[in-house]
């Protein structure tokens, strides 16, 4: 990036006097800093996937011809449907009680493998280069592994039952809550780690001391976020046999049964929105008004410490993390008094661990199975490697294109709304906070029912091919994205937004000018990660007729070729890795760049 020269005489600096006299003022003329090779590059990049977006858009033809075509279908499809078929609350009780513990365990065993992988990623707290690499290798490989694929695999060590959907599940969240986990301990505040490692503090009391205070409303947001997501992809899981709710609607909609089909669906979709309205419930109270109160470290100690609550100015005296414990050890306490909040937080806490023992002991994991295996676990290992084609490359290479092309256009396509409800949804930028609640509640809606379902839907409405998948991703892409959009809007930093307010600045002036540069980076990385999220979804589409390779992937599994298994998962794997390599140097450019 060029910077301005270094001043010289006014002379020099100054444009030519105007026609009015020798003497009027000028106005020194303002240049805006060309970018750098970097910035090129990372501008033509963008352009450059934009293009491709578009061209799968045109190629695939997705238009409004298509839509319309297949209004008949869409009629009798709802005749079909309706009236709803829904279960009685006994034959519910079952295959609700095991989804919900099953996803329940794989969330909690994502997050307890991603923390030490995030510490490992992140930049500022990774130990080494080589961990860094390791961490962020294993990292992509659980998110490059479709979960459908890891299903099979344990399905083939374990047996029908809940840990094939525990594993499947949760070591495949590993891929978005370590990611996620380790951007999050990246973007910290190093101030107070800082402030703990001149005091003498070893890494342990740094991370904990410094760090985690730091990230604990991302980390808890993140996991709610992903309980959410793996409640659908339980969904999907059904297809393969996991027992649940899941598993109950394949088997609906294999009958053709749509009226029990859609009413199961219906349920699901009410359990997301549930689950969401929690989700934001807690988030919110991990991550208070950021107008009225610090957050990070200083926030945590100050609503510990007695004494602050009395508010100058609308907000708490500000506390410095660097002496709070040396205050507290000075006046004899060693813990935060028992205050009406930290009851409350206690009670959550409480709770939370008994919903966790409760949901890892009801979904009743069993290895047995791993025991009893013929073929024990090396075994079916084998049975995975080497890969293979099949004798279908060429079919296999043309899947994988459409469903590149299915990514592609479902994240361009559901960008467009996705960007602008995003930011209207954050409590910060909304002009009202009635146009920010119903804009929370359009994307709890969306991104509560399963792509899967829409894709179903639309396959039923308009026939099999990617145009059904790519409208099912695109519709999930306004959900995930503009979720993810307006929780990085809501984070920046207030300090910038206050200081132009304090100018006269409008609204839109200090979105332009504060808010936007600082969430930019964010901008990039989760849309980024959406291109990531819909190349494995686009997979697992084809599973219903959606169009691209997931496809072959189910009839490869089917007829017991795991040689083509395993070479479709590193295909694909290959593709995210290209995904994820782009966009961590893209987002290292803006957020340089931004900053």
């Amino acid at each position: 990036m060029m910077t301005e020269p270094a001043a010289t005489s006014p002379a020099a600096t100054e444009p030519p006097a105007p026609s009015g006299g020798p003497h009027a003022p000028a106005a020194r003329p303002r240049t805006l800093p060309l970018p750098g090779p970097s910035g090129v590059a990372a501008l033509l990049t963008v352009l450059t996937l934009v293009g491709v977006g578009v061209w799968s858009v045109i190629d695939l033809r997705i238009n409004v011809a298509t839509l319309l075509s297949s209004a008949d279908n869409a009629s009798d499809f709802l005749s079909r449907t309706l009236p709803l078929d829904f279960p009685t609350p006994a034959e519910l009780a079952g295959p609700l009680g095991v989804t919900l513990a099953v996803v329940i365990a794989a969330t909690l065993l994502s997050v307890v493998l991603s923390i030490p992988l995030a510490v490992w990623a992140a930049g500022n707290t990774t130990p080494g280069r080589p961990a860094r690499t390791v961490a962020r290798a294993l990292i992509v490989i659980a998110r490059a592994v479709p979960d459908v694929v890891l299903a099979i695999l344990f399905f083939r060590l374990f047996g029908f039952g809940a840990v094939t959907g525990v594993l499947a599940m949760g070591l495949h969240s590993v891929g978005m809550v370590g990611k996620l986990y380790g951007d999050a301990v990246e973007q910290i505040d190093e101030g107070p780690r800082q402030a703990l490692r001149a005091a003498g503090a070893s890494r342990l009391q740094e991370l904990t001391g410094g760090v985690l205070p730091q990230v604990l409303p991302a980390f808890v947001a993140t996991a709610m976020h992903r309980l959410d997501i793996n409640l659908r992809i339980s969904v999907i899981l059904g297809f393969v046999g996991v027992a649940g709710i899941g598993q109950d609607l394949a088997h609906a909609l294999g009958r053709l049964d749509y009226q029990r089909g859609m009413a199961l669906a219906l349920i699901v979709l009410l359990l997301c929105v549930s689950i969401e309205l929690l989700s934001v419930a807690v988030r919110r109270a991990l991550l208070p008004d950021t107008e009225q109160r610090p957050t990070g470290v200083t926030g945590l100690v100050a609503r510990l410490r007695p004494g602050t609550g009395a508010r100058t100015g609308g907000r708490p005296a500000p506390v410095d993390p660097r002496t709070a414990s040396a205050e507290a050890l000075a006046s004899g306490r060693v813990s935060p008094p028992w205050t009406p909040e930290r009851v409350r937080r206690t009670f959550y806490v409480l709770v939370t661990t008994a919903v966790l023992v409760g949901s890892v002991a009801y979904s009743a994991l069993d290895f047995n199975g791993f025991i009893d295996s013929n073929r024990g676990p090396l075994g079916v290992l084998a049975m995975f490697w080497p890969p293979e084609s099949g004798g279908i490359g060429d079919r296999l290479l043309q899947g994988l294109v459409v469903t590149v092309q299915i990514a592609f256009a479902a994240t361009l396509l559901g960008m467009l709304p996705a960007l602008p409800v995003g930011v209207l949804a954050a409590r910060n930028v909304a002009p009202s906070r009635r146009v920010g609640q119903v804009c929370r509640m359009f994307i709890v809606f969306v991104r509560s029912v399963p792509e899967l379902i829409l894709a179903i839907v639309f396959v039923v409405m308009i026939g099999l091919g990617p145009v059904a998948g790519t409208l099912a991703l695109a519709i999930g892409v306004v959900g995930l994205l503009g979720k993810l959009v307006a929780d990085s809007v809501e984070e920046v930093d207030p300090g910038p937004e206050r200081a132009l307010r304090a100018t006269g600045a409008s609204r839109i002036q200090v979105f332009f000018g504060a808010t936007l540069p600082q969430a930019l980076p964010a901008f990039v990385g989760h849309s980024m990660y959406q291109l990531d999220v819909n190349i494995r979804a686009a997979t697992i589409l084809g599973i219903v007729g959606a169009g691209g390779i997931g496809y072959e992937l189910l009839n490869a599994a089917r007829v017991l070729e795991f040689g083509v298994v395993t070479l479709i998962t590193l295909m694909v794997f290959g593709v995210v890795m290209v995904v994820e390599l782009v966009a961590v140097w893209l987002r290292g450019v803006v957020g340089g760049r931004a900053a």
